[in-house]
């Protein structure tokens, strides 16, 4: 009577989807020599195992039940069921087969140290005794019952209910059958409210385009990549001493179709990568592919940390368009978002019915400024799924580094925040010190395990040794964008000329610090968007002292300490701010300034790839010399990059004004080769008649044995090296 009344109480709870343990009821069931099969099939009429062994229904549910010799079952078995439409349907038992994660896996998931969980969790075909089908797993440790719902089981989450493994908080059911393509959810039980949530898969590798909000299963990888050159030579690479030049890229609103759709991740490769190419980057850096739901965050409100955006095709063309880069010799930066995601009912947000991978204190927990939360960088799990997405793009996609989204808002838990609206560490203090740790252990582990990855770092404070290594003190960081550097320069280019000269410490500043962290000097998406204006109309003056401007600006940054990051559409000088939801303008390449400018910047990459004195040291002040940095009523900066051979001048007059025999000094005599002058008439300047070829006098100025006299254009900067 106790185990009928037991048995009783199992089917109740499987009919109502509310067992935790449903192989406790359900599949195949032995006692001595007999065997007792037991399937809830709902919408079902009649089934059976074969011809000869009917299963019984319970009356008046969906509950189906055989018994019989044991023998005579062999597993896998299947049965076969006839539906409300009079169709007959056959599937292979999915409680029927063995518990299928690894003990060692769920061990290394647990203390946040399976770099590659993502092979683990999520959805994964897979071949079990024979039958082919789905592995479904998931993270719920507060769950009372877990399902996977779909376009396979009407969505109905009475069908496919999950095992749990021990103490681990880990789902996972393998169904045979589904098939790639098919459409899937984890439908969740919280097992203190009994609240139920309807969720897309953590993990999940494919997703449906917005604003459907499903997972997908994914085909198995079948993409066969031809950048084994690449890889390796990255390997080999020493970043720190290479040209590193950024093009920042939304693929949403590079260009569109003729229809103002969007372009794939293939027609992006076949038009983007060539132009990259010929602007002389060595890097494209994207906005966020990882899936999101709405357009406007621009991939910054993530949802999907495993999936390429469907905006713009499958997981193979986004692979495709990585090749492409990879064989016109360009590297692929991801921009990342570890720091915070959206409250979305269908994401991470209180995914299990609790506060799982965020804090459930809102002190902790929440960006007031974003509308987003906050990760609990505390719990294993959660870093493990972090870290784990890391490496997920590095392997899966050869993305060749990530630039870690808002490392500020998560180094410090007053981030944005009043008095009395956070909560300290455990010693007092404003550092997420869980934060520290996980970044520390991330870098350490990329790095290791991806020898020339570049990790950047978004980082927008003085916070020390961030593009330190983490056995060192330091975060671990390969870059950092200095932030400091790109607001004194812009507010600088923003004062009209006249007044420069009061303002003379902006331009000279940086060098205080610029070899404190391995920076990277970053005009991004940021500063051309929410009423910035783009980087042209910032620029003071007419038409023409905007574009001079501009030019000037642009020889500035490439010719100073550090790597170099532009965002799209500034090269050419787009007028109007970014919008996400339309195509650059490229029409204004009809006329001449946007041309030259977007020839001069990539004659200033040419030049920067070229002479190892504008990259050797970018990070070292051993490449960094002034000539003369104190000549502010001129408003006249000029120095000297140097590597162990070479050494290129950078002389810069930021007035209007043409200002005639400007001496300054060299260190050897001979002669000097204009190789760049910003206002030539090939970058649509003014092309005042300044001198190509100047020979050095041997006349002392500036503590240096010789000098040089030459004019200096207006608003314009002028690069020479020594003639050799």
């Amino acid at each position: 009577m106790v185990l009928e009344k037991k048995l009783s109480e199992d089917r109740l709870k499987i009919i109502e989807a509310r067992h935790h343990d449903p192989f406790n009821i359900l599949g195949f069931h032995r006692h001595d020599k007999q065997a007792t099969i037991n399937a809830f099939l709902p919408a079902t009429q009649e089934a059976w195992l074969d011809a000869e062994r009917r299963m019984k229904r319970i009356e008046g549910t969906d509950f189906f039940t055989w018994t019989g010799d044991a023998a005579d079952i062999k597993k896998p078995y299947q049965i076969h069921r006839l539906d409300n439409q009079q169709q007959e349907r056959s599937h292979y038992d999915p409680y029927c087969f063995d518990k299928q994660i690894s003990d060692f896996d769920l061990h290394l998931f647990s203390e946040g140290k399976h770099w590659h969980a993502y092979r683990v969790l999520g959805a994964h075909h897979r071949v079990v005794d024979g039958v082919a089908g789905v592995l479904f797993a998931t993270w719920a440790p507060n769950a009372q019952r877990v399902s996977v719902v779909g376009d396979f089981n009407r969505w109905d989450g009475r069908c496919h209910p999950m095992r749990v493994c021990g103490h681990s908080g880990v789902w996972e059911l393998f169904i045979p059958g589904v098939r790639a393509g098919a459409l899937y959810k984890f439908e969740i039980l919280n097992q203190q409210q009994g609240s139920l949530h309807l969720k897309m898969d953590p993990y999940a590798q494919q997703t449906e385009l917005r604003p459907g909000t499903a997972s997908v299963v994914m085909k198995p990888e079948s993409f066969n990549w031809r950048d084994k050159d690449w890889m390796d030579k990255r390997e080999r690479t020493n970043w720190l001493h290479a040209p590193h030049s950024v093009y920042e890229v939304h693929l949403g609103s590079w260009q569109r179709d003729h229809d103002g759709g969007f372009l794939g991740y293939r027609e992006l490769a076949d038009r983007l990568v060539p132009y990259v190419q010929q602007q002389g980057f060595t890097h494209i850096e994207l906005l966020p592919v990882t899936e999101h739901p709405l357009d406007a965050s621009w991939g910054y409100q993530t949802t999907g940390y495993f999936a390429a955006t469907s905006r713009f095709g499958s997981p193979d063309d986004f692979r495709y368009f990585v090749e492409q880069c990879h064989l016109a010799g360009i590297g692929v930066i991801l921009d990342w978002v570890p720091g915070h995601f959206p409250k979305d009912a269908h994401g991470l947000a209180r995914f299990d019915g609790t506060a799982l991978y965020e804090h459930e204190d809102p002190r902790l927990g929440e960006h007031q400024d974003w509308g987003t939360l906050i990760f609990n960088y505390g719990r294993n799990e959660v870093r493990n799924f972090l870290l784990s997405s890391a490496f997920f793009w590095l392997e899966e996609f050869h993305i060749d580094g990530l630039r870690v989204d808002a490392v500020a808002s998560m180094l410090y838990l007053d981030y944005s925040r009043e008095d009395g609206q956070w909560l300290p560490n455990i010693y007092g203090g404003r550092e997420n010190l869980e934060v520290i740790a996980f970044l520390q252990h991330l870098n350490s582990v990329l790095h290791q395990a991806h020898p020339g990855c570049i990790i950047a770092a978004e980082e927008s404070t003085s916070y020390p040794m961030v593009s330190r290594p983490a056995d060192m003190g330091g975060l671990g960081f390969s870059m950092k964008w200095n932030m400091g550097w790109m607001h004194d320069i812009l507010q600088y280019m923003q004062q009209d000329p006249v007044h420069r000269r009061y303002h003379h410490d902006q331009l000279t500043f940086g060098l205080l610090y610029a070899f404190t962290e391995n920076f990277v000097l970053p005009f991004s998406h940021d500063e051309v968007v929410h009423g910035k204006r783009s980087m042209l109309y910032k620029m003071p003056g007419d038409e023409w002292q905007r574009f001079a401007n501009l030019r000037l600006l642009y020889t500035f940054m490439f010719t100073y300490p550090g790597k170099k990051l532009l965002f799209m559409g500034s090269e050419f000088g787009q007028g109007s701010e970014w919008n996400c939801d339309k195509a650059l303008d490229w029409y204004v390449l009809d006329y001449p300034m946007h041309q030259g400018l977007q020839k001069l910047v990539a004659d200033l990459n040419a030049i920067y790839r070229r002479y190892a004195a504008l990259h050797q040291y970018d990070f070292d002040a051993q490449g960094f010399e002034w000539i003369d940095c104190t000549d502010h009523e001129h408003s006249i900066i000029s120095f000297m990059r140097k590597a162990a051979e070479d050494y290129t001048i950078t002389l810069l007059n930021f007035t209007p004004v043409v200002r005639k025999q400007y001496r300054i000094g060299v260190p050897e005599a001979g002669q000097y080769q204009v190789i760049l002058n910003s206002d030539s008439e090939y970058y649509a300047g003014s092309n005042y008649p300044a001198a190509i070829l100047i020979d050095a006098e041997h006349k002392p100025w500036s503590d240096r044995p010789f000098s040089l006299a030459l004019d200096l254009p207006p608003l314009a900067g002028l690069v020479l090296v020594k003639s050799r």
